[in-house]
C-alpha cells in the first residue's frame, strides 16, 4: 500500500510538510509506503476548462508544460492521497487549488479514477481560516468518491514560523491519530 502527499506550501519543508510527515510516521509504522511531493518551486497553473481531458480519456491534462500530469499519475497509482496546504487569506494556496481543480477534472473525466481511494486533508494555519481551507480540500475527496478517515479533531496544526506547529501538541496528536486511522482504513479497503 502507498500514500502520496502533496504539499501545497510555497515553503518547502515548512509547517505543512511537518504535519504531513507526522501522518507519514504512523502510516510507515503500519507498513504503508509514503511519498511526499512538494509543490514549492514547481509550475502549476489553473484549469482552462477546455474539456480535452474528457475527450482524450488518457489520464492527462492537455496543459503538459507543468507538473500536473506527473501528480495525477502518482494519485492514480496510490492507494491513499494526502493534500496539505497552509492557509492563505482563509483558503488553500493557489498551487493547491490548481492541483485540486485540474486533477479533479482529469479524474472525473476518466471514470472517476480516484474513486474509493483513501484521502485526507492537512492544514497549517497561523490563526484563522483553517476550517475553510480544510473544507476546500475535502471537496476534492468527496466529489471524487473517495473515503475520508477522521481524527481526534480537524486536521489542522497551528504555528506561524517554520517548525512552530511542532509546539501545537493537540495538532500533532491529531496528525498521529489521522495516520493511525488512515492506515487502519487502507487495510480495510484493501482487504
Amino acid at each position: 500500500m502507498k500514500v502520496v502527499a502533496f504539499n501545497g506550501s510555497a515553503r518547502k519543508d515548512g509547517n505543512t510538510a511537518i504535519l504531513i510527515r507526522a501522518v507519514f510516521a504512523e502510516l510507515e509504522k503500519a507498513g504503508v509506503e509514503t511519498e511526499l511531493v512538494q509543490l514549492a518551486g514547481k509550475t502549476l497553473r489553473g484549469c482552462t476548462g477546455c474539456g480535452t481531458c474528457g475527450k482524450t480519456k488518457d489520464l492527462k491534462c492537455v496543459l503538459a508544460n507543468d507538473v500536473l500530469n506527473e501528480c495525477v499519475a502518482k494519485m492514480a497509482a496510490a492507494d491513499g492521497i494526502l493534500l496539505g496546504s497552509p492557509v492563505y487569506f482563509s483558503d488553500i494556496t493557489s498551487e493547491m487549488k490548481a492541483l485540486v481543480d485540474r486533477a479533479g477534472m482529469v479524474s472525473r473525466s476518466n471514470d472517476s479514477c480516484l474513486r474509493r481511494k483513501v484521502g485526507a486533508a492537512v492544514v497549517a494555519v497561523r490563526r484563522g481560516g483553517a476550517i475553510h481551507a480544510w473544507d476546500s480540500l475535502n471537496h476534492f475527496f468527496t466529489i471524487g468518491q473517495m473515503i475520508i478517515p477522521g481524527s481526534s479533531y480537524w486536521n489542522i496544526g497551528i504555528g506561524r514560523e517554520s517548525g512552530a506547529v511542532e509546539k501545537d501538541e493537540e495538532g500533532m496528536r491529531t496528525m498521529q491519530v489521522l495516520g493511525e486511522n488512515m492506515a487502519w482504513l487502507l487495510k480495510k479497503v484493501k482487504a
